[in-house]
């Protein structure tokens, strides 16, 4: 278990550092994080997902672990 939960983290600052790469090359790095945010939870919403009972446990998890990426993500410095 601890070497899922180690290789999740390892995905999610993959991803994190993707998406700010992403942003900072955008003319609004911030409206592109929060326009790209709403479109991964749309899809987290929308994605069906077989096999489970309660599929609505699964989005509430994912959702907070979409918030919970995105609050790594500071705005670019001043200087």
């Amino acid at each position: 278990m601890e070497e899922l939960n180690g290789r999740m983290l390892a995905c999610q600052i993959l991803i994190t550092g993707l998406i700010a790469r992403v942003a900072n090359d955008q003319r609004d790095p911030l409206r592109f994080l929060s326009d790209f945010r709403d479109e991964v939870k749309a899809v987290v919403k929308g994605v069906n997902i077989s096999g489970m009972e309660n599929t609505e446990r699964v989005r509430q998890v994912a959702s907070r672990c979409i918030d919970e990426l995105f609050s790594l993500m500071k705005p670019p410095s001043s200087e």
